[in-house]
């Protein structure tokens, strides 16, 4: 039973639906914005001119070079291209990273973005930024980076391929479990991140004829993420990204189930929670079949981990650690990254 809590509603819109996207200059319009730069990653040139076209004359120009985790000197050279440009705001289209380069213009210089998401990483719902230098990841945590505007459009993630959307869904999933669990969750956020949970785990293994009821549900759990505290699981995951160039969507997929059951023990209102969700009494062990059976990533190893630089991983999460249901030990951490590594099934959290 909820006795207290305190909710806040995060600030931005959202437009939701196939063909949104050709509302973008509308959407340009509506915010006041007259110079708008493009932000994409190299591989979505075709997708980033799309976007110039639809902004029409107040498109200032186009910055395709977005990287995963967001180097600072990516950062730096897309607030040089947004002062050339004379931008007055951004449009960020793509996956997690071209959203979190869209956050580093609205941290500094201050542009307004309106988020074009591709994938389910659901980034763009939350006020939490990242960049990375000399191999550490840096985030905080600042309502200035929120998208004045989101548009969803399912039409967007026909095309991505079915490995990266499930990774991506699970990605979004860690988002919903995390809130259940959090210091400042509420009655609200667990309803969200049911919803959101239930929505990916029905969509994931059909996701051919479910991008709609996929984004749907990253939606959700990314709002979830954006209004609570990050745990366990996103400190190691940023660790593994950041320092070890790990692929983000499939660090989050590895390290999920391991984690969950780590928590569980101490977090039984949200066991229940996935219990209903996955249809099973362990939901970190349904996970971790969920992820075999769609053929997703679920050892370290097979996404380029040196299982010698493991200690690194555990003497940086313990240096600056994040809140989180159980309090972790060393040796604790150590096994729990050992069985990821090796992609064992999790162990008991008991």
């Amino acid at each position: 039973m909820w006795t207290e809590f305190d909710h806040e509603s995060l600030p931005m819109r959202v437009r939701f639906g196939p063909g949104r996207l050709d509302g973008l200059g509308a959407e340009a319009e509506r915010l006041g914005l007259q110079r708008v730069l493009v932000l994409a990653t190299p591989r979505q040139t075709a997708l980033a001119a799309r976007a110039a076209s639809l902004l029409g004359a107040r498109h200032a120009g186009t910055f395709a070079e977005a990287r995963m985790h967001v180097p600072v000197e990516v950062a730096e050279a897309a607030r040089v291209a947004a002062k050339d440009a004379g931008a007055d705001g951004c449009v960020a289209i793509g996956g997690g990273s071209t959203i979190g380069l869209g956050k580093a213009l609205a941290l500094e210089p201050g542009l307004p973005v309106i988020a074009v998401p591709t994938t389910y990483a659901g980034s763009e719902m939350t006020p939490i930024w990242g960049l990375t230098e000399n191999g550490r990841k840096r985030t905080g945590r600042d309502p200035a980076v929120l998208p004045r505007s989101v548009i969803y459009d399912p039409s967007l993630t026909t095309d991505l391929p079915r490995a990266i959307s499930v990774t991506s869904g699970i990605n979004a999933l860690a988002h919903a479990v995390e809130g259940l669990y959090a210091p400042d969750s509420s009655p609200i956020l667990a309803l969200m991140a049911e919803e959101g949970a239930r929505s990916l785990v029905g969509a994931l293994p059909r996701i051919a004829e479910a991008r709609d009821e996929a984004l749907y549900g990253a939606w959700l759990c990314g709002a979830v993420l954006g209004s609570t505290t990050m745990s366990l699981h996103h400190k190691l995951c940023h660790v593994l990204g950041g320092s070890f160039d790990l692929p983000h969507a499939e660090v989050h997929t590895v390290i999920l189930p391991h984690v969950l059951a780590y928590n569980s023990p101490a977090a039984p209102a949200a066991v229940s929670v996935l219990q209903r969700v996955f249809g099973a009494a362990d939901p970190a062990s349904a996970l971790w079949e969920l992820a075999g059976t769609l053929d997703a990533p679920r050892s370290l190893a097979a996404i380029g981990m040196d299982g010698a630089r493991l200690g690194e991983v555990v003497e940086q999460v313990m240096a600056a650690p994040y809140a989180n249901p159980r309090t972790p030990r060393a040796e604790e951490l150590a096994e729990l990254l050992d069985r990821a590594q090796r992609g064992l099934p999790p162990a008991s959290g008991e």
